[in-house]
């Protein structure tokens, strides 16, 4: 009988089956280390490119983010500590306003060039995945982008909520006097945080199509999951307030079914 009869009999795969549904040619080390560069460059230079859009949009951006605080202050003007300008941010340092600038070009840099980042980790990944397993390539970026956007749109909705809380809480004889640098990072947190937490039912659509955890585990392990995933909201929510805990929790025990059948449909 001949080895590659052996093979079969075995439920493997012969070798040279294996090295045509992949890329012609293998990669060393050194050439994968060199990929992950090429890759990381590029999305650095788009996280750049997105910095010096924000940068140069600054004070729209701002003013955008700015609108949240405003409105509670408009409607709660005894709060406000200059009636005449309510919503306004005072810095306590020379260096403060330069510094949140920076930081909100940051953020703002990696929300506009997340697709970039996507589509270059995929095409990193790409080259180890068979022929049958490429066509899903630009469905999982174009859902990651999907997704993404979906959880930064979802943080934007509920920071005025949030905000409300948040102020409200804390007693009637407090008056909220904020740092730009703390609002701002907090509004781009939360952003980035909902946007990344969003992207999670790729990850178990991936493992269902490779076949790592099937379909019929996650459903077994739908109790404990929404317990974790309850948990996991409450800690990395970073303002701690009930309606940024309900806005993650709720999307994502809903993703978390959505991705069962999904991978269930991807898998026939």
């Amino acid at each position: 009988m001949s080895a590659t009869t052996d093979d079969r009999l075995d439920g493997e795969v012969p070798e040279d089956r294996n090295r045509g549904d992949r890329e012609a040619g293998t990669m060393t080390l050194f050439e994968h280390l060199a990929e992950l560069r090429n890759r990381l460059i590029v999305s650095l230079v788009a996280i750049v490119a997105g910095m010096v859009v924000v940068w140069i949009f600054y004070d729209s951006v701002i003013h955008f983010m700015q609108h949240p605080y405003i409105d509670y202050l408009r409607h709660h003007r005894s709060k406000a500590v200059n009636p005449s300008d309510p919503g306004a941010l005072f810095t306590n340092g020379p260096l403060e306003g330069f510094t949140t600038r920076l930081k909100v070009s940051g953020y703002g840099g990696v929300v506009l060039a997340a697709p970039v980042i996507l589509w270059e980790l995929w095409r990193f990944i790409t080259p180890g995945l068979y022929k049958n397993e490429k066509r899903y390539v630009v469905p999982f970026v174009s859902a990651a982008v999907l997704l993404f956007a979906s959880g930064v749109t979802t943080a934007v909705l509920v920071f005025p909520k949030a905000l409300d809380w948040l102020i409200s809480v804390s007693g009637t004889g407090i008056v909220p006097l904020f740092s730009p640098q703390r609002y701002f990072t907090l509004y781009m947190a939360m952003a980035l945080i909902f946007g990344a937490v969003f992207m999670y039912p790729l990850v178990l659509v991936f493992l269902q199509l490779v076949g790592v955890v099937p379909s019929s585990r996650w459903r077994k392990w739908r109790r404990p999951a929404i317990v974790i995933i309850c948990l996991v909201a409450a800690v990395i929510t970073p303002s701690s307030d009930p309606f940024s805990f309900l806005a993650m929790a709720v999307p994502m025990l809903v993703l978390y079914e959505l991705s069962i059948v999904v991978g269930r449909l991807m898998k026939r």
